[in-house]
């Protein structure tokens, strides 16, 4: 049996994420990532108007997705990654909502409210198994009918996967970010109510990160 995770551990992030976003007012940077690009084309094609991105951090790829045409609400539990996306929106003079929430709580907004949903490493943050499980449940109780899902997250390929401090569930921890790594197994069961429609593993940084992409459809209520 894994290691139970430590809940003051998974807590403690938030405190982690605020501090961490203050000390580094453009830590990602300011150009679209690659997983921004690829779910710009996809949701171009769907004709998808609104969309919902969860983990939104200091706007690295909310400020793209909105100059594409989409309608952006960004979500994140750190007050001061908002607070960038804020300011960056009057600058810009940028529609774009923001959104104070925990993930791991019910999403705040009304059923069938977006067309889309994105997300760039949110998932593999630290979440539990079942803390990712109800949050699916919940961005498909928030989409419309047929509705999309980019996300990605760090595969279990990853250099740092079982490096670092275990944490349980497969969540490890280094330099005090504590990362969930995802297996394909973990991937099917996270598509439970959607269609998986493609997948693709990349790269991403120095080290580099290795990831996978998934895009998944939420299928209709009565599927």
């Amino acid at each position: 049996m894994s290691e139970q995770p430590d809940r003051s551990v998974l807590d403690a992030q938030r405190s982690h994420w605020d501090s961490t976003l203050d000390a580094n007012t453009d830590m990602f940077g300011l150009e679209p990532s690659e997983a921004a690009q690829a779910a710009t084309a996809r949701f171009r094609a769907e004709g998808v108007g609104t969309v919902l991105e969860l983990g939104a951090g200091q706007g690295r790829d909310t400020f793209p997705l909105s100059e594409a045409g989409f309608a952006v609400t960004a979500v994140d539990y750190s007050e001061i990654g908002l607070a960038r996306i804020q300011g960056r929106a009057r600058e810009l003079d940028a529609a774009v909502a923001t959104c104070s929430c925990d993930v791991r709580e019910a999403l705040p907004f009304p059923d069938a409210s977006f067309d889309a949903c994105y997300s760039h490493m949110l998932f593999c943050m630290a979440l539990t198994t079942a803390e990712l499980h109800h949050l699916g449940a919940e961005i498909r109780r928030v989409l419309t009918p047929g509705g999309l899902v980019f996300y990605t997250a760090r595969t279990t390929d990853d250099a740092h996967s079982g490096a670092g401090t275990t944490r349980g569930d497969d969540m490890f921890e280094q330099g005090g970010f504590v990362v969930h790594f995802f297996s394909p197994t973990l991937v099917e069961e996270l598509a439970e109510g959607f269609e998986i429609l493609d997948r693709f593993e990349f790269e991403e940084g120095g080290l580099p990160r290795r990831l996978v992409a998934v895009t998944m459809r939420r299928r209709p209520d009565d599927d």
